[in-house]
């Protein structure tokens, strides 16, 4: 698949520079221009037409926000909005954005921005025969979330359940729940399948956490997990939670 052309729209120099580092993880990506403000910006992004815009949103002159008005709907490139302040979150993903990552950049958490970049070019491009390389269909090990001011980096082993909330999803650890910016079919895909379990059309369990399965009326059943949290089985998936847990 031919690699992903990357635009990086940022007022300060050191973001830049720090943004082609972190870039240097991706090879898929090849970066065709660097831009310090929005003008500059819309000019380099009709000489270019680029696939993926990394794009600051406090900026000199026109904003990321008032930026991408400029451009047609129908012809928005991907975004990545990359910022200092965490504020704007909500309207960034208004706005269709795909990620949303806080300076100074966090590799771990950049690079999970780039896994949902990956996706989303892969979807887009799913009519190409070309296979994707091994490396990017890994079941995905780690999770970043977004704690107050901090990044919390979750091992997904450690994960009890997920249940799907509009455009996020809640992910439990016994007592604390944690909300992320993904869907839960994202979340199918990238997920190790041998360890995760959709048991309901909003909800993934860890099988491991799993410790009796209790059936209900009209096929449907309740999985209790090893803290005692009872979740729904719905009978749609009941016949593929029967295998996976070797239930006769």
């Amino acid at each position: 698949m031919k690699a992903i052309r990357t635009l990086l729209v940022d007022d300060e120099v050191l973001a830049r520079l720090a943004l082609r580092q972190a870039l240097c993880a991706h090879p898929n990506v090849e970066i065709v221009g660097e831009c310090g403000n929005a003008a500059e910006a819309l000019q380099a992004y009709a000489a270019l037409t680029p696939d993926l815009l990394f794009l600051d949103i406090r900026m000199p002159g026109l904003d990321g926000f008032e930026l991408l008005g400029e451009l047609k709907p129908d012809t928005l490139p991907m975004v990545v909005f990359t910022t200092a302040y965490d504020q704007h979150a909500l309207r960034a993903f208004d706005a269709n954005a795909l990620d949303y990552v806080l300076k100074p950049l966090d590799q771990a958490r950049f690079d999970q921005a780039m896994d949902r970049v990956r996706r989303h070019w892969h979807g887009l491009h799913a009519h190409t025969p070309t296979k994707v390389p091994m490396a990017s269909t890994l079941p995905l090990q780690r999770i970043s979330v977004r704690v107050g001011e901090h990044v919390r980096v979750i091992a997904t082993d450690a994960i009890d359940w997920i249940e799907a909330d509009g455009n996020y999803v809640q992910i439990h650890l016994g007592t604390q729940c944690y909300l992320h910016r993904d869907t839960l079919r994202g979340l199918l895909a990238t997920l190790d399948p041998q360890r995760f379990l959709r048991i309901h059309r909003g909800t993934l369990v860890n099988i491991e956490r799993i410790r009796e399965v209790h059936p209900l009326f009209q096929g449907n059943a309740e999985v209790v997990l090893h803290d005692g949290t009872r979740l729904n089985l719905s009978r749609r998936f009941r016949v593929h939670a029967r295998r996976a847990l070797g239930i006769a």
